[in-house]
């Protein structure tokens, strides 16, 4: 497969990014100030919806099994921009109902695209590392697409409640011109193969492969420990190094970081295996974590070079894993099932770390925008994902020679 094939193949994951960052940045805020939703309302729709699309995500992945992935992935594209861009122009009269149906509707698309769009890129890879090379493309572009929705509604108006609206149009046209790219560049693929299998099935046969449960296993662990952080990155950046309005650059080195690094993965990959590299990746994470918990206020410098070297080692998390489930589910002939479950834990993983280190923020007296409880939140930020990372680079270790497949 050419380069040129393999770009165009993750075009696609460029605009299918806009529904993850505006959903958790933009549109709380969006909503509060354009219709006065109340927040504890606002959270729990947000909250429900979250959880019964992580819900739906396996019987999507059992779909995905059962129907051509080109088409369902083009069915879904429709939902998703319908969705999205009623998502951000509500009506002022119902809000509370137009986000829960925008939502909805948003979100099933979304995750059905996904799932066929993971599950298609599988069925194309002739080998492991065509499996890799794919699996990076949509990744990186998808990294670009949330560099890009974090930075629109700023510029597209002074106003960031008018230029998120704005942005709701800017979608539309994008995901045409990347989805027209990516079907006319991209063949089929191989056959659905084991398409008649019930969706009980087709998640037990899932996990009961013990090289998956054992992929999944680290994802998991590996999953919260970079999920912590991404929780309370803002609170670490304003509270503890004092320095609130440099949140947004730093963001953008981290990303920035993780797109630039994928290619250089991907040829590490190729050379010493996908396991050693994840496993390479882990401790570049680590390394950069370890001094996190001593930095205080102004520290910017120090802060600027952890984003960075944890930038790098996101690239490998989002490609690797992903392509050794890709081999493991053409493997079973069912990658659609094995993403489907993928996606749910990923989505689950979010959901914890939240659940793990918010709570546990009050419970050890921080205070948002105070000074209270500031060891507690380095200890949250930067030593519990530190322990995480360690016990997953060593299950990975552990475990590499059933993960490493050729």
């Amino acid at each position: 497969m050419s380069n040129g094939a393999v770009l165009a193949y993750g075009a696609l994951g460029l605009p299918l990014a806009f529904a993850a960052l505006p959903i958790y940045v933009h549109v709380p805020r969006y909503y509060v100030e354009t219709t006065g939703l109340d927040l504890a309302l606002l959270g729990a729709i947000l909250l429900g919806a979250r959880l019964l699309d992580a819900l739906v995500d396996p019987w999507l992945g059992w779909l995905a099994d059962r129907w051509p992935r080109r088409r369902m992935l083009a069915f879904a594209l429709l939902p998703f921009t319908l969705g999205f861009v009623a998502l951000l122009n509500p009506q002022p009269s119902s809000p509370a109902l137009w986000l829960l149906g925008s939502l909805g509707l948003t979100y099933l698309g979304f995750s059905a695209a996904s799932v066929a769009y993971q599950a298609w890129g599988a069925a194309l890879g002739g080998d492991s590392a065509l499996r890799t090379r794919l699996t990076a493309a949509r990744e990186g572009f998808g990294l670009v697409g949330v560099m890009l929705a974090a930075a629109l509604p700023g510029l597209l108006a002074n106003d960031v409640s008018v230029g998120t609206e704005r942005l709701s149009w800017i979608l539309p046209p994008l995901l045409l011109l990347a989805a027209a790219t990516t079907f006319s560049r991209v063949g089929v693929g191989m056959r659905n193969a084991n398409s008649g299998a019930s969706l009980g099935e087709s998640m037990r046969r899932v996990l009961g492969e013990l090289a998956f449960r054992r992929l999944l296993g680290v994802f998991i662990v590996n999953g919260i420990a970079a999920a912590l952080p991404a929780t309370l990155f803002l609170f670490f950046v304003a509270d503890v190094l004092g320095a609130a309005k440099a949140s947004g650059p730093l963001l953008a080195l981290y990303f920035v970081a993780g797109a630039a690094s994928l290619p250089l993965w991907v040829r590490l990959a190729a050379r010493c295996g996908r396991v050693r590299a994840w496993g390479l990746s882990m401790v570049v994470a680590m390394g950069a974590f370890a001094g996190t918990a001593l930095l205080g206020t102004g520290d910017i410098a120090a802060f600027t070079v952890i984003c960075l070297a944890s930038g790098l080692a996101l690239g490998a998390d989002l490609a690797l894993p992903a392509a050794i489930a890709a081999d493991l589910g053409e493997r079973q002939g069912q990658a659609g099932a094995c993403f489907g479950l993928w996606n749910l834990i990923a989505k689950l993983n979010l959901a914890l770390a939240a659940g793990l280190a918010l709570p546990l923020l009050a419970v050890l007296d921080y205070r948002p925008g105070s000074s209270d409880g500031l060891g507690a939140l380095s200890f949250a930020y930067a030593l519990l994902p530190l322990g995480f990372k360690l016990l997953a680079a060593s299950l990975l270790w552990r475990w590499r020679d059933s993960l490493e497949i050729r």
